[in-house]
């Protein structure tokens, strides 16, 4: 009897999910809660369990495809199918970023049977790779599991291992080649000893090492790596030799944008020619404009994003509503504290705990902003769960602070920075992103001095920080410079009326103002 793989339950907003890659193949044997496929969301990349050991009996859908939540995405056969082994062979793997391996009969040598390493599947829209880094020859030794190649594709590089442990016969590919998935890279004599230390042992030359590339001779580093496929047809195409290109790939390799960097300096530094007769100017073709550009894919995270925001945008009666503050109460305050606060409190004393309190003060007298539709319903939320935006190299996340409102600023810090940390770190969980009322992002880290944010849905509020900018302000029937902050409230106009919009904004500003209104509760 089979048992069924689906989509689990992804957060309270969540209703769909990408298949990033799949773990295993049909047939491979199956432990129990062992991670079997990936999925992802506009939020977060979560594996899902194996429910029941056995073998992979069935894949459903392949990567690349949207499913809905509770979709059927495989099935398991029962543990009698796992328990299954051939007596003679030992398994090839079949892990992400392994090859394929296939025995085949051959004349082999005092070893055993050829072993066939071909390019491996990569994923749904991935047909060819380009061969990187080689890293043994023909006639070298090989352990299992050890590097043999490298490969690329648009989406990552990655090595290509021995299944078994012998002697590397034949090599069908050489550095830069095109290869489609499938493709015959290598064989590997399995058992067989290594062709140079025989020879040596008999008393025969063996086979005379390859010249060093240019680039050693000139003192490059051993470990650097061979230009990326890419660079190395540019690099031709150019004229530019290695040693003109700083490589700022792995282990030093030089990749497409380090060719596009080098060629755009040399143009800076080519000397003006001699005026000579006057050269009519001439329109770059299409053709020559094509080799400057660069096209990449949008990972799916950002395409979930993008068509997340782009609902929101649809969905939602989206206005916004502008005020500034005077951050000098703030700043003053921070200046006197900080250091007794990161003393006591072990955290230091940022702006965030600040605004998120503030939120939560003018929360708690306007509810219609911490409120989300629901059909015809409106649902008021009698707590602040306080999303707050943070950038990370994927992608915008917005882990919440659960709560914020029974916090003291101390703990409001710690929280804030301890999601922030998980989220470049990419280790934040489904439960850590999701059931927020009400979100602050803050567009000032980046230089931004005003913005119109974009709703988290189903929330109906949305707070824009920005750059601090002295600028100078009529106090008092004088002019002075003060610490100047533009915020920006992004609301659901269906719930939220523009007095409440405005009255909201006020609360913000008067409390950052004047922060005794948080201890007085005023």
């Amino acid at each position: 009897m089979a048992t069924e793989i689906r989509v689990p339950t992804l957060g309270e907003s969540v209703t769909e999910a990408t298949i990033g890659r799949w773990f295993k193949n049909v047939g491979d044997a199956i432990k129990a809660d062992e991670p079997i496929v990936e999925l992802e969301t506009d939020k977060v990349t979560v594996e899902v369990p194996a429910p029941a050991a056995g073998t992979l009996e069935e894949v459903a859908v392949k990567e690349g495809e949207t499913v809905e939540v509770g979709a059927l995405l495989g099935a398991i056969a029962d543990g009698k199918a796992a328990s299954v082994e051939k007596p003679a062979e030992k398994p090839a793997k079949k892990e992400q970023g392994q090859m394929k391996a296939e025995k085949a009969e051959g004349p082999a040598g005092a070893g055993g049977k050829l072993v066939e390493v071909h390019v491996p599947s990569a994923g749904e829209s991935v047909t060819e790779a380009g061969v990187g880094e080689i890293y043994k020859k023909v006639g070298d030794a090989v352990k299992a599991d050890e590097a043999i190649l490298e490969l690329e594709t648009d989406k990552a590089a990655q090595e290509i291992m021995s299944p078994v442990t012998g002697v590397l016969r034949d090599l069908l590919v050489k550095t830069g080649d095109e290869v489609q998935v499938g493709a015959l890279l290598a064989r590997i004599e399995e058992g067989a000893a290594d062709t140079s230390a025989v020879k040596r042992d008999r008393g025969e030359a063996a086979a005379p090492e390859p010249a060093a590339p240019a680039e050693k001779e000139a003192g490059a580093k051993e470990t650097a790596r061979p230009p990326a496929p890419s660079a190395a047809k540019l690099m031709k195409e150019q004229g530019l030799k290695a040693s003109e290109v700083a490589g700022t790939g792995k282990d030093g390799q030089v990749l497409k944008g380090d060719v596009l960097e080098a060629l755009e300096q040399r143009s800076r530094a080519a000397p003006s020619e001699p005026a000579e007769a006057p050269k009519v100017a001439r329109a770059p073709s299409p053709a020559e404009d094509e080799t400057r550009e660069e096209r990449v894919k949008m990972t799916r995270l950002r395409q979930t994003i993008a068509r997340r925001l782009k609902e929101a945008q649809q969905n939602a009666a989206m206005l916004t509503t502008f005020n500034e503050v005077d951050m000098t109460a703030v700043m003053d305050l921070r200046k006197k504290y900080k250091d007794l606060f990161e003393k006591k409190h072990g955290v230091k004393l940022g702006f965030m705990g600040f605004f998120t309190k503030a939120v939560c003060h003018a929360l708690h007298e306007i509810p219609a902003v911490n409120a989300e539709i629901d059909g015809t319903d409106i649902i008021y939320k009698n707590f602040c769960h306080i999303g707050v935006a943070v950038g990370t190299e994927r992608g915008l996340v917005v882990p919440v602070v659960r709560d914020a409102d029974r916090m003291g600023i101390a703990e409001v810090e710690k929280e804030i920075g301890r999601l922030g940390a998980a989220a470049r770190d990419g280790k934040l969980s489904m439960a850590e992103m999701q059931g927020g009322t009400f979100t602050i992002s803050n567009g000032g880290v980046y230089g931004s001095l005003m913005s119109t944010p974009i709703l988290n849905a189903p929330q109906s509020g949305i707070l824009g920080m920005h750059k601090i900018q002295e600028r100078p302000m009529v106090i008092g029937g004088e002019i002075k410079i003060r610490p100047m902050m533009y915020l920006a409230l992004s609301y659901d106009h269906r719930i939220v009326d523009g007095k409440e919009a405005v009255t909201f904004l006020v609360r913000v500003k008067e409390v950052l103002e004047d922060p005794e209104r948080l201890v007085l509760d005023l």
